[in-house]
C-alpha cells in the first residue's frame, strides 16, 4: 500500500514536470482550448504603449503579425517596437520595424504578453493593424481519456482525420495571408487619404496665394496711377 501511494505521488511529479498546465476547472476549460486568432488595430499614442495578453497552451506554435496603416500629428517615423514575453517574464520575440511578423513555439502555459510601444515619435501616434494567435498541431478540441472498453478507431477513420486536419491547417494559413492582404490593403487606404488631404490643403494653399498676390499687384498698379484731385493739373 505504501509503495502504490509512493508511485502515484512521484508520477505525479512527473506529470508536474513535463507539462506546465494551469489549474482550470472543466467549466472553464472550453474557454482557453483550441486554436484562435484574432485580427484588429489599434492607435498608439505619441511616445505610448498598448500591452495585450494572449492564453497559449505549450508546444503551441505561436504567431504574430502587425503593419503600421498610418502617422498621425507630427510622426515622421513609421517603425513600432513591438515585443513578446512568455508569462515568466522572458522575452520571446522583438522588433523595431514597420512591418514584422513574429513565429514560435510556447514551451509554457500561460498568457503572453504583446506589447507596442511608439517610442520613435514623441509628438504623433501611430495606427496598427495586428493578427496574432496560436495554432496546435493536433486536434483543437481537447479530448479526455478514453473509457475502458472504448473502441479504437479504425485506419479509414484515422486518414480522414488527419486529412481534415491538414485540410483546416492549410485554410488557416490561407486565412493569415488574406490577413495579411487586408493589412496592405488597409495601409494603402489611408496612404490615399492621407496624399487626398495633402492635395486638397496644397491646392487651398496655392489658390488662396494666387488670389492675394493678385490683390496685392491690383493695389501696387492703382497707387501708381492715382492722382491728387487738390493739386492743379498742368
Amino acid at each position: 500500500m505504501l509503495l502504490n501511494a509512493l508511485l502515484i505521488v512521484l508520477s505525479s511529479q512527473c506529470v508536474w514536470a513535463r507539462k506546465s498546465e494551469p489549474s482550470i476547472n472543466e467549466a472553464d476549460a472550453g474557454l482557453f482550448r483550441g486554436s484562435d486568432k484574432y485580427d484588429f488595430a489599434i492607435e498608439v499614442p505619441a511616445a505610448g504603449m498598448e500591452c495585450f495578453w494572449h492564453f497559449a497552451h505549450q508546444s503551441g506554435s505561436f504567431y504574430l503579425m502587425y503593419m503600421v496603416q498610418w502617422v498621425t500629428g507630427m510622426a515622421n517615423d513609421p517603425r513600432l517596437f513591438v515585443t513578446v514575453n512568455s508569462p515568466q517574464g522572458v522575452l520571446m520575440a522583438s522588433k523595431n520595424e514597420a512591418v514584422g511578423q513574429m513565429n514560435f513555439q510556447t514551451e509554457v502555459t500561460g498568457f503572453y504578453r504583446m506589447c507596442f510601444g511608439n517610442h520613435n515619435n514623441k509628438f504623433g501616434g501611430i495606427r496598427v493593424f495586428m493578427n496574432f494567435g496560436v495554432i496546435y498541431e493536433g486536434f483543437e478540441e481537447s479530448k479526455g481519456e478514453m473509457e475502458d472498453g472504448e473502441k479504437v478507431l479504425n485506419s479509414t477513420l484515422t486518414d480522414i482525420e488527419e486529412s481534415v486536419q491538414k485540410l483546416q491547417n492549410q485554410i488557416f494559413h490561407i486565412w493569415r495571408h488574406y490577413n495579411f492582404a487586408r493589412m496592405r490593403k488597409g495601409k494603402d487606404h489611408y496612404l490615399v487619404l492621407s496624399n487626398l488631404n495633402y492635395v486638397t490643403w496644397w491646392s487651398v494653399a496655392q489658390s488662396f496665394i494666387i488670389l492675394l498676390s493678385g490683390y496685392l499687384q491690383l493695389l501696387v498698379l492703382k497707387r501708381l496711377f492715382h492722382t491728387d484731385s487738390s493739386r492743379p493739373r498742368c
